[in-house]
């Protein structure tokens, strides 16, 4: 089989090509330390709401014996529950967020709060809001015909106007 002169340098080029494109992604993997999230923590969706963490009565703010401050979400078609959050700023937050059906994404604009929530895993994210302001909360991964009403309002105050019992 005789391949032409010129075809077989196109093929070696289209070949540095891809092998340079990998090798600049395993590189840059390498080098910033970047790897597949490990140690996930799993969940049954279908008896999340039954008891524990996100049973509805434990959603919510919750300050921790150590003064850290979490957040316990459930998305669900068509929202995030519990529907109105209020926060201090300047604190790091620790949202952990689990999905009752199908694959949602959580989203706060102009905010560095985003992730995917998906079925059987919980979703943990820390974060700090710099400044007060209203922040809605947005489904950021299509989940249905009702996805463009899935929202939640998270509402960041100053630390001294702030009160985790509301």
């Amino acid at each position: 089989m005789h391949i032409h002169t010129l075809e077989r340098n196109w093929l070696w080029v289209a070949g540095s090509v891809v092998a340079l494109l990998l090798g600049t992604i395993v590189y840059t993997a390498i080098a910033h330390n970047i790897h597949p999230p490990g140690q996930m923590e799993t969940i049954d969706s279908a008896s999340l709401h039954l008891g524990g963490e996100f049973a509805e009565d434990q959603l919510g703010v919750r300050v921790g014996a150590d003064g850290q401050i979490r957040v316990t979400l459930v998305a669900a078609r068509y929202g995030f529950f519990p529907r109105n959050i209020e926060l201090p700023s300047g604190t790091p937050i620790t949202f952990r967020i689990a999905s009752a059906d199908v694959l949602h994404g959580i989203h706060a604009p102009m905010t560095n709060l985003g992730t995917m929530i998906v079925p059987g895993y919980v979703s943990t994210v820390t974060t700090l809001f710099p400044k007060p302001g209203e922040y809605p909360l947005l489904c950021n991964e299509y989940c249905g015909l009702g996805h463009d009403h899935m929202w939640s309002k998270l509402t960041v105050v100053d630390p001294q106007n702030w009160h985790p019992d509301r």
